[in-house]
């Protein structure tokens, strides 16, 4: 048996359908949070649709505020910078931690509920929201993009930055692909996924159709999940990816390990395809997919009505779940756990329904204690 390490929380406290469908990957439905918008845009018909590019706005530099408390809602990704600094996606805003506190650096920018951050290559932080579309911050003020600009959706929950540095934002109702000068919309459509040459657009709350993960593999080809079915782009179409003729749907997180194989962990559990089969890890719900720096497999996912945090070595593909709780009990209304990060020091971070923890291979630290 391979070494197994599991943080198993108190059972969850039901909020209506809200928190029952968390994770992955997205993870969480979106619909159960209705929406306000004014209006409904439309967008010109293009093969390319040539983005309308907001202006950085001077105003809301050097408005970051320190918070008087740390993340303690919903907090849905999180990452580490290339500076060291970790960011937390939160329905409170987004935050900086620097090593010794939190900043709410999107206190005064806007009151969407945030879903994902993601750093690009040059340094700069994108942040996907609910509602108000992605923002850029390069550090000292923030660019907004909408359906006004030409996404899909303002609703986006995944950013994820390609080799040739494209942006990609995972929406509702499909993906826009922004490459710094203009932007491209992919559409669900039923159990297909083609471009949109017409300038379709989501602001507002559909049925589920949101991408929840983009990966691109080592040959190249960009990988979908989505409450539907899971796509494998080449640049050219888009084909269903599949298991036994059966495709695989309700995926919440893609991760792509250090020897090439595809983790898919969603409703249908953790899966591991290496190019040729798909083995069966876990049948439980699975929300979230990890690879740390040794090779290990983390995972998120629900057992009995209770959470665990998993860590697997890749010694057995059995027992994942078996075990004895790591320490600390996460609380019953923070149950559900979300994105997870290692840190270049080597402690795992993650997000639950309450906030942010930072495991360090003993014990599990809760920063609203401290």
């Amino acid at each position: 048996m391979g070494s197994i390490i599991v943080l198993i929380n108190a059972p969850i406290r039901k909020i209506g359908a809200l928190y029952f469908l968390a994770p992955e990957l997205f993870q969480l439905s979106t619909y159960s949070f209705p929406l306000l918008f004014l209006f409904m845009l439309s967008l010109s018909c293009s093969a390319q649709i040539k983005a309308d590019l907001p202006k950085d706005d001077p105003t809301s530099a050097g408005r970051e505020l320190k918070a008087s408390e740390v993340p303690s809602s919903i907090s849905r990704n999180i990452i580490q910078d290339r500076k060291g600094n970790i960011w937390v996606a939160s329905f409170g805003g987004v935050y900086r931690y620097d090593g010794s506190g939190f900043t709410n650096v999107t206190r005064d920018v806007s009151s969407s509920r945030f879903f994902s951050v993601a750093e690009d290559r040059i340094g700069n932080l994108w942040f996907g929201s609910i509602g108000g579309g992605v923002y850029r911050y390069d550090g000292k003020s923030f660019q907004n993009f909408t359906i006004k600009q030409g996404l899909v959706s303002d609703e986006i929950g995944c950013i994820y930055e390609d080799r040739a540095g494209n942006l990609w934002f995972g929406a509702n109702g499909g993906a826009s692909l922004y490459n710094g000068k203009s932007i491209r919309n992919f559409v669900i459509q039923g159990d297909s996924m083609s471009e949109d040459h017409t300038g379709k657009s989501f602001p507002m709350m559909r049925p589920p159709i949101e991408v929840t993960s983009i990966m691109e593999d080592k040959k190249g080809r960009l990988w979908f999940a989505t409450r539907g079915n899971t796509f494998v782009y080449d640049g050219k179409a888009f084909k269903v990816f599949s298991h036994n003729g059966k495709p695989f749907r309700n995926v919440r997180s893609l991760e792509e390990d250090r020897d090439g194989n595809i983790w898919l962990a969603g409703n249908d559990g953790l899966w591991r395809f290496n190019g040729i089969t798909c083995t069966s890890i876990s049948m439980n719900f699975t929300g979230y997919v990890y690879e740390d720096k040794k090779g290990n497999i983390w995972t998120s996912s629900e057992t009995s009505k209770t959470w665990s945090l998993s860590r697997y070595d890749g010694k057995s593909l059995n027992g994942l779940h078996a075990g004895s709780p790591i320490v600390t009990e996460v609380r019953s209304n923070e149950g559900m756990i979300f994105g997870i990060v290692e840190s270049t020091d080597g402690n795992i971070w993650f997000g639950t329904l309450g906030g942010v923890y930072r495991y360090n291979g003993t014990t599990v630290l809760d920063f609203k204690q401290h």
